[in-house]
């Protein structure tokens, strides 16, 4: 029987994972010289870890901001995407793919702060 952490269980663990995979040749093709390329490497990898680490939390806040800093670190990959499109560095529509997934990442981390916490993101509240 295999052994797995509990963040491995996780769906959006996974879907981050697969985000990464996905990134990484899009990483490799832009210049070393251009600062979105570093950042990029910096958000997506903070998309799988702060999950992992916030899922090992004992309190549901602790939890939260590590989900939330997740979410944040999806929305600044969507973001430095654009920047590569608007600086003519990659095509529109070849980012499609990864950021349909990070819309679903998004969803998942949304989901999980509301799972765990009693007053941030409910529905009424901006939705």
């Amino acid at each position: 029987m295999k052994l797995t952490f509990d963040h491995e269980k996780l769906e959006v663990y996974q879907l981050a994972l697969r985000f990464i995979a996905w990134l990484e040749p899009f990483i490799e093709k832009l210049p070393k010289s251009i600062s979105v390329r570093d950042q990029l490497d910096r958000a997506g990898t903070s998309i799988v870890l702060n999950p992992a680490e916030g899922n090992g939390k004992f309190t549901k806040p602790d939890r939260c901001r590590f989900f939330d800093i997740s979410r944040g670190s999806a929305l600044e990959c969507a973001a430095a995407l654009d920047v590569c499109v608007a600086k003519g560095k990659l095509c529109a529509e070849e980012l499609t793919p990864g950021k349909d997934q990070l819309l679903r990442i998004v969803s998942m981390l949304i989901g999980l702060i509301r799972a765990n916490s009693d007053h941030r993101l409910h529905k009424g509240e901006g939705d």
